[in-house]
């Protein structure tokens, strides 16, 4: 089945609706009882706007466009333009509620990934609600320090992430994901940190391509973490 262009209601505070690319594996189709993993993407500052089939060209939906019988749903939301991911979590939120109610997800199989602004998005998204993931890849993203980072990120000590950025990268520095690793891994955080020495921005192409990022994924659950509603961290 091939990617789908959806909407959902507003959240909280938005007079637009948010837009997303869906995708349910074929097999979703024969066998309806099945729960099945799900990756929520989080695009790029330069995919903003209000159509969703631009999300086409990088990430997550361009991994699915070419991987048949991808083992994941798969959901990649728009930004609306002008806004930016950090700043819209409770119509993040709004979406993964509705993916719950409206897919066949596997609660304990959601896992988060970004790239650049979306890198910032899933940093910010999970360490606000860490509880919703099994797992994370923020990719060339940093934390924006108003939500109290770098220290809030010892609220995802529990959170298995793997972070990737390229070392010549001159539009997200470097040192935004090593600041963020560093700290994570002083609160006894389960943290890998994939650096490629020659790439610039574009860390997302390598990451995306390797199959071992989507093993990785299926390593890990949330069974047995322990659940908390609301925001866990209050930065000091």
């Amino acid at each position: 089945m091939k990617q789908t262009a959806e909407s959902i209601l507003p959240g909280r505070g938005k007079a637009q609706s948010l837009k997303f690319l869906f995708y349910l594996p074929g097999a979703a189709r024969e066998d309806p009882g099945q729960k099945w993993p799900l990756i929520l993407f989080l695009h790029g500052v330069g995919e903003r706007g209000s159509n969703p089939r631009v999300l086409l060209r990088y990430g997550i939906p361009k991994q699915v466009e070419k991987t048949p019988d991808f083992p994941f749903i798969a959901i990649s939301p728009q930004c609306p333009r002008d806004d930016w991911w950090p700043d819209l979590i409770p119509e993040l939120n709004g979406l993964y509620d509705y993916a719950l109610d409206s897919y066949p997800v596997d609660i304990d199989r959601i896992f988060l990934t970004g790239l650049s602004m979306g890198g910032y998005g899933t940093w910010s998204w999970a360490s606000l609600y860490p509880d919703r993931f099994a797992a994370i890849a923020p990719i060339c993203g940093g934390g924006p320090s108003f939500l109290g980072f770098p220290r809030r990120v010892c609220a995802l000590k529990e959170v298995p992430v793997w972070a990737f950025h390229g070392a010549q990268d001159d539009t997200v520095p470097l040192s935004e994901s090593e600041i963020l690793v560093k700290t994570l891994a002083g609160c006894g955080g389960d943290v890998r940190f994939t650096v490629y020495p020659d790439a610039g921005h574009d860390s997302w192409t390598p990451t995306y391509a390797n199959p071992q990022l989507y093993a990785w994924f299926l390593e890990h659950r949330r069974d047995g973490r322990r659940q908390e509603a609301g925001d866990p961290f209050e930065p000091e």
